[in-house]
């Protein structure tokens, strides 16, 4: 059984940072990504990250902001999110996706076989 375990949520300021990391149990992933859901709304796309790091993907809400890595081993994604908003409180989960993926459709849930439980970020304003 596959397993992806979040860390790196907390409270921080508006304006401020905190960097993400997921850990797989395995390797063999060819993509990997974040979403994030607040209360009462769907998951949505966050950013994700092919297992070269050579293609990335951002929703259009974070670019310029985040940024997201993948580790040496390629069991491990990483995300910086700087200049956090109140408005991104959410909970944070890590997917990897095992088959096939593009940049072009790494914004669908459907993409990504494996969740992690997810990490609390909390922006206060």
């Amino acid at each position: 059984q596959v397993q992806l375990v979040e860390s790196g949520g907390g409270l921080v300021q508006a304006g401020g940072s905190l960097r993400l990391s997921c850990t797989a149990s395995r390797r063999t992933f060819v993509a990997m990504g974040w979403f994030r859901q607040a209360p009462g709304k769907e998951r949505e796309f966050v950013a994700a990250i092919n297992w070269s790091g050579s293609n990335t993907r951002y929703a259009d809400s974070v670019k310029g902001r985040f940024t997201i890595s993948i580790g040496n081993s390629r069991d491990a994604v990483y995300l910086q999110m700087n200049s956090l908003k109140p408005e991104e409180t959410a909970v944070y989960y890590c997917a990897a996706a095992a088959n096939m993926w593009s940049t072009a459709s790494a914004f669908l849930r459907s993409r990504y076989e494996y969740w992690g439980q997810g990490t609390q970020v909390t922006v206060s304003s």
